[in-house]
């Protein structure tokens, strides 16, 4: 029986995650987080990208992205998972599937719940165990929105700006 397509849509944004293959750690050390994220902001480059919030956890990743065309989304997962997984096997001797299977997306209604998902991503580290708060885990976007970080990997969210009318007001309510 053949897959079902994707839903997917010009200018949509979208919940993306990866999961590795039987929950096995996709991320062993410092360098592989960096890595991925340089890998991330080279495929944000090249296909025009929007990243919005992320979070990468040890045996999966979280990432809410923008794509201006519905023929962007795949050849970019693809060629990240891919990139990586290559590195992975490189650096960690290992061989096989690192992902398990294709990436999962869902669409997300821009108006009503892109900051609530944004939110639901960077305290997956506290739902885990990894962390005690949100800002003890330096792989997510929680930094950008709770403390005003600069992160060249993030586009600003949209609602972000409806939180307050400074940068602080917005940074406390985000932190509520």
């Amino acid at each position: 029986m053949p897959r079902s397509a994707r839903l997917v849509i010009d200018g949509g944004t979208y919940h993306v995650m990866s999961r590795g293959n039987n929950s096995q750690l996709v991320f062993h050390a410092d360098a592989d987080y960096q890595r991925y994220l340089q890998l991330l902001l080279e495929e944000l480059r090249t296909h025009h990208l929007k990243l919005y919030h992320f979070a990468l956890m040890p045996n999966h990743i979280h990432l809410i992205l923008e794509i201006p065309r519905a023929d962007a989304l795949s050849p970019a997962m693809k060629h990240l998972n891919l990139m990586y997984a290559l590195y992975h096997h490189r650096r960690h001797h290992s061989c096989g599937h690192l992902w398990q299977g294709r990436f999962r997306s869902l669409l997300i209604d821009r108006e009503s719940y892109l900051l609530e998902c944004g939110r639901y991503v960077e305290l997956n580290p506290v739902r885990a165990g990894l962390a005690k708060e949100p800002a003890a885990s330096p792989w997510t976007s929680y930094s950008v929105y709770a403390d005003g970080a600069d992160n060249p990997l993030i586009s600003p969210n949209p609602l972000y700006d409806a939180l307050g009318a400074t940068a602080r007001e917005r940074q406390a309510r985000y932190r509520e």
